[in-house]
C-alpha cells in the first residue's frame, strides 16, 4: 500500500499574512485621514524597534491601497477572502514589490545588505502602469540593510517619485538613514508594545508554549513580538539557563563550560541560537550596566564601573554584527564574548 503523502507545512506566520495589528492605532488613523483628505504622501518611514510590527503595519497599508481604500474603517482591516489579501499573502500581486534582501547567485549565501542592482529594478516597477489597481506599491525591509549605492538610487526615486507610486520604508533605526531619505518621507514612528498586549499576541502566535513561558517571554520582550516569540521558542530555555549559570560564576569563567556552549552555538546551522545567545548576553551586561548606574545591590554590576559595562555592551553589539555579516567563526566569538565578561576584559573583535 502506498504511503499517505505528509501534511502540507502550515503556512509561516509573518506580516505577509498577519489579519490583527495590535497597538498602532495612532499610526494607522494617520495613514487614514491623509488618504481620505486626498494629501497622501508618496512615501512613508515606518520606524521603531524590531519586532513591534512595522512590516505588519507596512502590509496592512499595502493590502488596503491595493484593494481601492475601501470603506471608512480607520484600522485598514481586510478579510483574509480577499483578493488583495490572499494575493499579497502569497507574493503574487502584480502592483505589490518587496524590496529586502536575497540570495546572491554567486554564492548561493544569503545578502547582508540590499544592493543597488534590486533598488534599480524597484523603480523600473514603479513607472509601469498598475496592472489590477489604481497604484504600484513597494516596501523597503528594511530600509536599514540598504548599502550605500543602494540608498542613493533610492533617494533618486524619491526625488522624483513615478505618479501613483507609494513607498514604505520600514526602518529600525530611522535616524541612521541619509539625512535627504528621511527628509522624503512622512513619518510613523511606533512605540514598544504593553507588556499585556505582547503576552495576548503570544497566547495567539504560540499556544503550544507553556503559560509560564510565555509569560516569562513577554516579561522580557521589550514590547517586540518577535523577540517574545524566539525567546519563547525551543532551546531558548536552555540558553537563558546556560547564560544564566555563566553569569552566576562572575568574576569566573568556567573554561570547560565556555567551550561546551561555544561547541554547541558554534555547529552548522546554529546561527539562529547564536544569535539569540548573543541578545540575550548584551540584555545581561544591560541590566548590570543599570545597576551600576543607580547603585543597585548586584554583585555582578559591583565587580566593573559603569563605563567599562557600557563598552562591553557595545562591543558585544559589534561582535555580533561582525560574525553574522562576515560570516566569522561563531565559536570563536562566543568565546570571546564570555571572556570578555571578566573583569578589566573587552571582546576580542577580528
Amino acid at each position: 500500500m502506498a504511503k499517505a503523502p505528509p501534511p502540507a507545512e502550515p503556512i509561516e506566520p509573518g506580516p505577509r499574512h498577519a489579519e490583527r495589528l495590535v497597538g498602532h492605532d495612532a499610526a494607522l488613523a494617520a495613514f487614514h485621514a491623509a488618504w481620505r483628505g486626498g494629501r497622501l504622501h508618496h512615501a512613508w518611514l515606518i520606524g521603531g524597534p524590531a519586532g513591534i510590527g512595522k512590516a505588519t503595519l507596512a502590509f496592512r497599508i499595502a493590502r488596503w491601497v491595493l484593494a481601492g481604500g475601501p470603506g471608512t474603517d480607520a484600522s485598514l482591516a481586510l478579510p483574509p477572502s480577499h483578493p488583495a489579501f490572499r494575493k499579497v499573502a502569497i507574493g503574487s500581486h502584480p502592483d505589490l514589490a518587496v524590496l529586502e534582501r536575497n540570495e546572491n547567485a554567486k554564492t548561493g549565501r544569503m545578502r547582508t545588505e540590499i544592493v543597488v542592482d534590486d533598488v534599480r529594478t524597484l523603480a523600473s516597477f514603479l513607472r509601469l502602469t498598475p496592472a489590477e489597481s489604481d497604484w504600484r506599491v513597494a516596501i523597503v525591509d528594511p530600509a536599514d540593510d540598504l548599502n550605500r549605492e543602494a540608498a542613493n538610487a533610492l533617494l533618486k526615486i524619491l526625488e522624483e517619485p513615478p505618479p501613483r507610486a507609494l513607498l514604505l520604508l520600514v526602518a529600525h533605526a530611522p535616524g541612521r538613514l541619509l539625512p535627504t531619505i528621511r527628509s522624503r518621507c512622512r513619518r510613523l514612528t511606533l512605540r514598544p508594545l504593553a507588556e499585556g498586549e505582547v503576552a495576548a499576541l503570544l497566547d495567539t502566535l504560540a499556544p503550544d508554549v507553556p503559560p509560564a513561558e510565555r509569560r516569562a517571554a513577554a516579561a522580557i520582550a521589550r514590547g517586540s513580538v518577535g523577540r517574545a516569540l524566539t525567546l519563547a521558542g525551543e532551546g531558548a530555555s536552555a540558553l537563558k539557563r546556560a547564560l544564566q549559570e555563566v553569569i552566576d560564576r562572575l568574576p569566573e569563567v568556567d573554561p570547560v563550560a565556555a567551550h561546551a556552549l561555544a561547541d554547541s552555538l558554534g555547529r552548522p546551522g546554529a546561527e539562529e541560537e547564536f544569535a539569540l545567545f548573543m541578545e540575550l548576553l548584551r540584555d545581561a551586561v544591560a541590566a548590570r550596566a543599570r545597576a551600576a548606574a543607580t547603585g543597585g545591590a548586584d554583585r555582578i554590576a559591583a565587580l566593573r564601573p559603569l563605563e567599562e559595562w557600557g563598552a562591553v555592551w557595545e562591543n558585544l553589539g559589534r561582535l555580533a554584527r561582525m560574525t553574522a555579516g562576515l560570516t566569522l567563526d561563531r565559536k570563536q566569538a562566543v568565546l570571546s564574548a564570555l571572556s570578555a565578561l571578566r573583569p578589566g576584559a573587552v571582546p576580542d573583535i577580528p
